[in-house]
């Protein structure tokens, strides 16, 4: 099965582009879930989500909707000493309670900075979240390119951790189009090719502010087969957000795609 959604769906600058104008902030994810199947929830990463708010998500998406939901920056950048990183664990998977028990959680992402290079220490504690974290599929995004090793895919493997597939500039230490799946879940980001902006920018947004072509997309069709026969479900999220590019390049991709692949209908119509 094939899900292809976006990086988060609350976006001002959505409006009008993706969402209707004059959609109410209310209502943006019951209109984003009759265009898309899955939302990689980011917010998660920024602030420490609450059950509260979790259950307020999953009372606004249909059945069949599903939630990845980013590691929060404690668990991937900052990594306090323990036992305050175990408890940053407890407290991320006890949100997250009101998706599981519906059904609806797909998996968490883990994505390491481009500091977070290989050695003894850092994989091991990358093989730690299936114990930290019992229960929840777990797909892991690396940023340095040195991870890509055999050991790297091997060790995933043994711990059914999902590798994340990137596409994004093809600069020098960054992850190239790998196409991999070490799990029973296949997940691909798309964050964009925006090479004059991923090291030199003045927020982080403008690195992810691009638009894919047809053609580039086009790149990824064999590609998804490839992951489609090596594993049960794939995420294809769009990260490139910026005035709604995200929304459309993922309409793209549905439309190049087989329509019976998909687990929702989605409506033709709309921008």
């Amino acid at each position: 099965m094939i899900y292809v959604g976006t990086a988060g769906f609350k976006y001002a600058d959505w409006k009008g582009v993706f969402y209707p104008t004059g959609t109410k902030d209310e209502d943006l994810l019951a209109y984003y879930a009759t265009q898309f199947p899955v939302v990689e929830l980011d917010f998660t990463y920024y602030r420490m989500p609450t059950a509260r708010t979790m259950a307020g998500l999953e009372r606004k998406s249909p059945d069949g909707f599903r939630f990845c939901v980013k590691a929060n920056r404690l668990m991937t950048h900052e990594r306090p000493a323990e036992p305050a990183l175990q408890a940053s664990f407890r407290e991320f998977a006890s949100a997250l309670a009101p998706l599981a028990e519906t059904g609806k959680l797909s998996c968490v992402l883990a994505q390491f900075p481009w500091s977070f290079k290989p050695a003894p220490a850092t994989l091991a504690y990358v093989l730690s979240w299936p114990e930290r974290l019992p229960g929840i599929r777990l797909v892991v995004e690396y940023r340095n390119a040195a991870w890509l090793t055999r050991t790297t895919f091997e060790a995933m493997r043994r711990h059914q951790l999902g590798y994340c597939c990137v596409d994004e500039p093809p600069l020098r230490g960054l992850v190239p189009p790998l196409t991999l799946a070490t799990s029973e879940l296949a997940y691909v980001r798309y964050h964009g090719r925006n090479a004059a902006k991923w090291w030199n920018h003045e927020s982080a947004g403008e690195r992810y502010d691009y638009l894919y072509s047809r053609e580039e997309l086009a790149e990824w069709i064999p590609r998804v087969r490839q992951l489609e026969e090596a594993a049960p479900e794939t995420m294809l999220i769009f990260n490139n957000c910026h005035a709604g590019q995200a929304a459309r390049n993922g309409r793209m991709l549905m439309s190049m795609l087989d329509a019976e692949l998909f687990p929702i209908v989605v409506p033709p119509s709309g921008p």
